[in-house]
């Protein structure tokens, strides 16, 4: 079973040279300290930065240098900064390679929620609206069961959509799945110790598997 690191290191190894990639807040950040060695990717926030690095070392924060999610970064040479609108017209007119987000949920059809729950305060939609509409390819990074041991891959979400039939991968801390066109989950690999028997348990959407599936390579 993976940890938020473990997930992180694993959606890395799914960044192909000279892409542009936007980070989602939480478990997505961490991708930025995984980048594979020789691949040059730009990494995009959307509150309007081109060329975000690893996260800072302490005592080595800029107050005035953060994500989306307000952390503090690193910039990295020839790196560009810039209005939000800006940001936002690269997202909508496609410019983004792939797209790593965090969600609360996700059906087996590929729709998303990831920024509300009822009854709880939340700051707003933030830009994933526009990044699930925009975006070539998403992939999710989140917790496959909740604290209670309950699925959050579904056959239908329950909570408010951000996104409806967009994602097209999904890696937790079980497993990595390919969201199928027709609908429903494919197992793709397992996460180290953890059983083909437990990951169907532990998934409420429909769950397609091979007759081998293999475990997860992080290095």
């Amino acid at each position: 079973m993976l940890d938020k690191n473990g997930i992180a290191r694993r959606i890395a190894k799914e960044i192909k040279d000279g892409y542009y990639v936007n980070l989602g807040i939480g478990i997505p950040t961490l991708v930025a300290n995984y980048i594979p060695t020789g691949i040059n990717v730009v990494l995009q926030s959307e509150n309007g930065l081109l060329g975000m690095g690893p996260f800072p070392f302490e005592g080595e924060e800029d107050p005035d240098l953060i994500n989306a999610g307000k952390q503090t970064i690193t910039t990295l040479p020839g790196s560009s900064i810039f209005d939000s609108a800006m940001s936002f017209g690269m997202i909508r007119s496609q410019k983004i390679d792939l797209t790593i987000l965090g969600a609360m949920e996700v059906s087996e059809n590929g729709d998303i929620a990831n920024w509300k729950i009822p009854g709880k305060m939340v700051k707003g939609m933030g830009g994933a609206m526009d990044l699930v509409a925009s975006a070539k390819n998403i992939i999710v990074a989140m917790q496959h069961i909740n604290k209670v041991g309950e699925s959050k891959l579904l056959p239908k979400c329950t909570l408010p959509l951000t996104g409806v039939n967009c994602i097209k991968k999904i890696v937790t801390e079980l497993a990595v799945l390919d969201v199928l066109p027709e609908g429903g989950f494919r197992l793709i690999e397992r996460a180290p110790g953890v059983s083909v028997d437990f990951i169907k348990q532990s998934t409420s959407g429909k769950l397609f598997t091979e007759a081998d599936v293999k475990e997860m390579e992080l290095n």
